[in-house]
């Protein structure tokens, strides 16, 4: 199954599969990037519940890394991850970590769902099984970051605090930021209760669409929510040209057989990862 489409391209390659984004390939020359396919590939590498990662697990993980590292011409001692805990969390990397020993720790990024630098050869990553990834890129400031937003991220609008961040830290102007959606869960398959549609509606009453976006479902009081739309319309707000915000266009549930999903694999879920570095 090939996932390309106007805005990505799906590559296979040395038994890699990952997306790129068109729009930062244009810039390949200063910025390495994908997004993981395969659900035989997983990127965790932090404790599930608070339980031990078992070791074996990691090292498959670290594999993975350095086998999707290779492909896009990196290397594995580039990445840095968070333990992202739906925050709002965004801070700036300055320095690698050591992913490749088993006992690291993530206490400098702990409780972290968003990274910026302007750091050459750090490869910025978050992780997925629905959630939504935003990798963005100012070709004028050469700042790159990476976020992740599940739906508590949405609401808090983590995209908006990583924006504000590369404003307040790199004097970036919204207006040259790319920011790029990965695969995650779309409104045809994202459906919640009553208390979560509250919340949306609480927090975006300045969407003035929002009926739109947060549709009920007739037949069991549920609600469908978009929420690949509403970053897409924060991010406006905070200056973003619409030209500069580009969407996979790709559910993560209507594309489980390559792409991990927490609400098709439930417990035991794997997890994929969109990658960003400056070159």
């Amino acid at each position: 199954m090939d996932l390309s489409n106007e805005n990505v391209i799906h590559i296979q390659k040395d038994g890699v599969e990952y997306l790129q984004f068109k729009k930062l390939l244009a810039y390949q020359d200063i910025i390495n990037h994908a997004y993981s396919l395969g659900v035989d590939k997983n990127y965790r590498t932090a404790k599930v519940n608070k339980e031990k990662l078992e070791k074996e697990a990691y090292q498959k993980a670290i594999k993975d890394y350095e086998n999707l590292c290779h492909v896009i011409n990196s290397k594995s001692e580039h990445v840095v991850k968070t333990n992202q805990e739906h925050t709002k969390e965004v801070k700036i990397v300055t320095q690698k970590i050591n992913l490749k020993e088993p006992d690291f720790n993530l206490e400098q990024y702990d409780k972290t769902d968003g990274l910026i630098t302007d750091k050459k050869d750090i490869m910025l990553t978050t992780t997925n099984a629905d959630c939504i990834l935003l990798l963005f890129f100012d070709p004028v400031k050469k700042v790159i970051a990476n976020s992740h937003s599940g739906w508590r991220g949405t609401i808090q609008r983590i995209s908006v605090e990583t924006v504000k961040k590369m404003k307040q830290e790199f004097n970036c102007e919204p207006e040259n930021i790319i920011c790029c959606i990965c695969p995650s869960i779309r409104k045809c398959h994202f459906e919640v209760d009553r208390d979560v549609k509250e919340s949306f509606e609480k927090e975006f009453q300045d969407i003035d669409n929002i009926d739109e976006i947060i549709e009920e479902t007739v037949a069991n009081k549920k609600w469908h929510i978009d929420t690949v739309k509403i970053n897409e319309i924060i991010l406006q707000k905070e200056g973003l040209k619409l030209e500069n915000i580009i969407d996979s266009g790709i559910c993560s549930v209507c594309y489980s057989d390559l792409i991990h999903s927490y609400r098709v694999e439930k417990q035991g879920y794997g997890l994929n990862t969109a990658v960003i570095e400056l070159k």
